[in-house]
């Protein structure tokens, strides 16, 4: 099942250009808050199960928002893949973790304003809690979640690199640095969940190739070392860390400019497209 952000309502998409507009479909059962579907996600389980959605509606793919508009909590993985230098990182009981904060979260066709300085970008697999998860065993980790969906982890290195310690956190949440989607991907849906293929294109230039079989720190073995700290909460989405390509990008003093394209794709799930446009100018309310 695949489930969407259609013009900020909750849609249940049953192919590439049609949806059904759950709040309707359910007589009012669901509200069409596309957020609030985590905190019901078994009771919405059962009801598409059990519901004849019919064909839907027609739709644009450019109208689709966010499938998790205002997570409470985003989890940003990094170090996450097999590449020189990483090795070291799996002796240790969790991954490298930050976060971006909720105001960087934007859609799967943002326009995301460059803010100067260099900006790079990453695809990475998100994953989106749709079950209360604390101390959860490895094993059971896919049970807690919602499903998965495509990401880009943009961020701006030289704030980052600033003060005696990297401001990862800063750097990496300017307005659009979190677009998600097209849509949320039910586990069951995916054919190797531990499989995945992740690719990233700027301008139609293929810049990064590579598989979540090359993680690191496994899905479920990133919802258990999350949760053995902090509880996750429904409608949480963690970013799960770029496969190369970054490191030797960076190094040539490559990054994002104005009128670039970034394609994010994953197998089995979608792609995203972004665009990097001018930064507006400040209103006087905002100086």
């Amino acid at each position: 099942m695949r489930v969407g952000n259609l013009r900020g309502r909750l849609v249940v998409l049953t192919d590439a250009t049609h949806a059904v507009d759950v709040e309707r479909a359910s007589e009012g059962g669901f509200v069409s808050d596309p957020q609030a579907v985590f905190e019901r996600w078994d009771e919405f389980l059962t009801w598409v199960s059990s519901a004849s959605l019919g064909p839907g509606q027609v739709f644009s793919p450019r109208d689709l928002g966010p499938p998790v508009p205002r997570p409470r909590q985003v989890f940003v993985i990094g170090m996450n893949y097999w590449k020189e230098g990483d090795e070291a990182v799996t002796t240790t009981r969790h991954p490298v973790v930050f976060t971006k904060f909720v105001t960087a979260i934007t859609g799967p066709y943002a326009q995301v304003e460059n803010p100067g300085g260099e900006v790079d970008w990453e695809v990475e697999l998100v994953l989106v809690v749709g079950r209360g998860a604390y101390r959860v065993h490895e094993e059971d980790g896919w049970d807690y979640l919602a499903g998965v969906t495509v990401g880009l982890d943009l961020g701006e290195r030289t704030i980052q690199r600033e003060g005696p310690v990297a401001h990862y956190s800063l750097g990496k949440s300017f307005p659009g640095f979190g677009p998600i989607g097209p849509s949320l991907v039910t586990v069951p849906e995916l054919a190797d969940r531990d499989n995945l293929e992740l690719t990233c294109f700027v301008n139609g230039k293929e810049t990064q190739r590579g598989s979540t079989a090359q993680m690191l720190f496994s899905v479920p073995r990133l919802v258990s070392s999350l949760s053995t700290v902090t509880p996750l909460l429904p409608g949480d989405i963690v970013f799960t860390g770029t496969p190369s390509g970054g490191d030797k990008r960076t190094a040539k003093g490559r990054f994002l400019s104005i009128g670039d394209e970034v394609v994010g794709d994953i197998s089995g799930i979608g792609e995203l497209r972004i665009f990097i446009v001018e930064p507006r100018l400040p209103t006087a309310r905002n100086l």
